[in-house]
Order: C-alpha cells, then sequence, then structure tokens
C-alpha cells in the first residue's frame, strides 16, 4: 500500500498485537494498519515517522515525542483514561486526542462490586481457610461483618462507571453517596446518587468505590488524612487508577486498621512488584488491572478504534475528542 495513509499500534506488544477489528475498518478507506513494538521514546519516533494516526494503549506519548512526529494527526488511546497522554504537549503539536469514554461501565461496576460482595463477606480469607482445612477457624474469623443490605456505599467519581455502580447497587437497598465536583447534580440523582462533601462520603461510607480520571488534581485524592477518615469497618475499593491512592497511606492504614481492608485492580506501579505487602493480607483482594475486561467489550473497543481511525484518515473528524480546543488548528473537514 505504498503511498497510503498509516495508522501505527506503538506499545511494548504492538508488533503482536491482534487487531483484526480495527484492519476491518481500516480497509474500508484503505489505509495501512501496522504495530510495532515500542518501549521508549525514542523507539516511538523512530517507528511513526509515517504514521498519520497513532493507536496505543499503555505507551507514554509525552511532548518530545509528538515534538518529534511531522505527521501525525490524531493519537487514539484503548480505553477511556488518557493519563498516559501529555494533552498540553498534543494542543501546541496540532494533534487531536481521542478516546473511548464509552468503554466497559458494565465490565468495570461489576468488578466493583464483585470486590465489594467479596470484602464484605470475607470470602478470601473463608476460602483460604477452608482449603487449608481449618473449619473452625474459619467460623472463628466470621465477625465483625456487616450485612451489606441497607449500609452506605461510597463512591467518588460520579460519571458514567461511578453512576454504573450506583445503579446495579440499588438492590442492596445501599444508601449512596457520591463525591464529583464536575458531574451533573441531575444525572447523580437520576443515577441514586446524594452528592456530599468528600469528607462526609469519607466518614460515612461502609465501602468506598473508585471511579475519577487520573489528572493531577486525583493524583493521591486517597492519602493518609482521607484514610483516617474512614471507618474502621470500611473497605476502600479502587477500579480507577492506582496512583489516585497513596499506596503507602494505604499499606499503612491495612496495617494500624483505620481500614478494614481493600480491593485493589490497580495499582502506583503496574505490574506490581512480587513483595509489595499489599500481595500478603489476607483482608486484600487484588487483580492485575483487568476490570475492564470481557471478550465483547475488547471486541467492541477494537472495533471503535478502528472507526476512530478510519474517520481521521478520511479527513474527518472523530467523534470522541478529548482536547477540544484543537479544532480550529486541524484540518479535519467532516464531522462524524
Amino acid at each position: 500500500m505504498t503511498g497510503s495513509r498509516k495508522v501505527m499500534r506503538v506499545d511494548k506488544a504492538g508488533g503482536s498485537a491482534v487487531m483484526l477489528e480495527e484492519k476491518t475498518e481500516l480497509d474500508k478507506v484503505q489505509a495501512e494498519l501496522v504495530g510495532v513494538n515500542c518501549a521508549t521514546e525514542e523507539e516511538i519516533i523512530e517507528a511513526a515517522q509515517e504514521a498519520d494516526v497513532i493507536i496505543t494503549e499503555g505507551a507514554r506519548m509525552t511532548r518530545r515525542v509528538m515534538e518529534g512526529l511531522s505527521r501525525c494527526q490524531a493519537i487514539i488511546r484503548y480505553g477511556i483514561g488518557y493519563d498516559t497522554i501529555d494533552i498540553g504537549a498534543a494542543n501546541d503539536n496540532n494533534i487531536v486526542v481521542v478516546n473511548i469514554p464509552d468503554f466497559c461501565f458494565e465490565e468495570v461496576a461489576n468488578h466493583a462490586l464483585s470486590f465489594l460482595l467479596i470484602l464484605s463477606k470475607k470470602m478470601f480469607l473463608m476460602h483460604k481457610l477452608m482449603k487449608e482445612g481449618r473449619w473452625a477457624k474459619a467460623h472463628g474469623a466470621l465477625p465483625p461483618m456487616g450485612a451489606v443490605h441497607e449500609e452506605t456505599l461510597g463512591i467518588i467519581g460520579t460519571g458514567n462507571i461511578g453512576r454504573t455502580v450506583a445503579r446495579k447497587a440499588q438492590c442492596f437497598k445501599f444508601r449512596i453517596l457520591g463525591y464529583d465536583p464536575y458531574v451533573d447534580k441531575t444525572l447523580a440523582k437520576d443515577a441514586g446518587i446524594t452528592l456530599t462533601p468528600m469528607s462526609q462520603v469519607l466518614q460515612e461510607s461502609d465501602y468506598l468505590t473508585l471511579h475519577p480520571l487520573l489528572n493531577q488534581e486525583t493524583r493521591h485524592l486517597i492519602g493518609e488524612k482521607e484514610l483516617k477518615q474512614m471507618k474502621p469497618s470500611a473497605y476502600l475499593i479502587n477500579t480507577s487508577r492506582g496512583p489516585v491512592v497513596d499506596e503507602v497511606a494505604l499499606i499503612k492504614a491495612i496495617r494500624q486498621k483505620w481500614i478494614a481492608g481493600a480491593g485493589l485492580d490497580v495499582f502506583e506501579k503496574e505490574p506490581i512488584d512480587p513483595d509489595n505487602p499489599l500481595l500478603k493480607m489476607d483482608n486484600v483482594i487484588v487483580t492485575p488491572h483487568s476490570a475492564s475486561y470481557s471478550d465483547v467489550a475488547f471486541r467492541r473497543l477494537r472495533t471503535c478504534v478502528g472507526q476512530e481511525a478510519a474517520r481521521v484518515v478520511a479527513g474527518r473528524w472523530p467523534k470522541n475528542v478529548v482536547n477540544k480546543t484543537v479544532k480550529p488548528k486541524v484540518k479535519l473537514a467532516k464531522e462524524g
């Protein structure tokens, strides 16, 4: 396809990524799709010189990278969050940043509620003791244990996923409190969420689930000060981004029994170090940043990424532009 428009996936395993859905969409506009293994800024800059569109799951798209790409019109991220992309640098270099904001609501909400149920009923600890043949010990470990129904669920970040959690949680007759300074109050109310100051959510929640985007404002949003405000019987659940929680403070909070435990799908460092104390705590359950996954969700995600890339190479605006202020500087003629 000499002379064709080129879409390039740059990730640590970009060269081996299966991209059938993306290729199907890009074939419709006769665009070339290439995957390249890139682990450093230098590798991305060298590989993507001829890329009109970059698609990526986790590559760090820094100012240096973007200033080294003379042809790139758009960077499309697999997923909702875009904390791996320097938005200011994208604006300065006339690059459109695209995410897939309606991805994996159901999956992440289900994962968060699974954590809630496993933690509240101490299922991980019960399972471990039963496997060890310690029936009496398992029975003795039951109290204290909440009832789940008619308790208080706190949600920090009441965007699409937070509101999905709230709707699903209503079957437990939870009182649902939320904190989000940016969400439309009507949307929160319609999902059954009572918006309150963050301090009230922290102090009154039996289960606290986190769903904010990661940015400078939310980095270490939950630290020692916030953890000390929580009930000693409360559980913290994080399926958003690891750095939203100060992990050192969380380890201290669990060791000193400021809170009862945690369910974590994300960590400050990923992959998590095998000697991380969180992996050795019976009142902490962990999964490997997998809350978004289902076969259906990921097929749809790959299709959406392919469709957005196809729109750009065809000279049209993608549907989900993150940095809308860049629009006057970019020559894409048609919407949608």
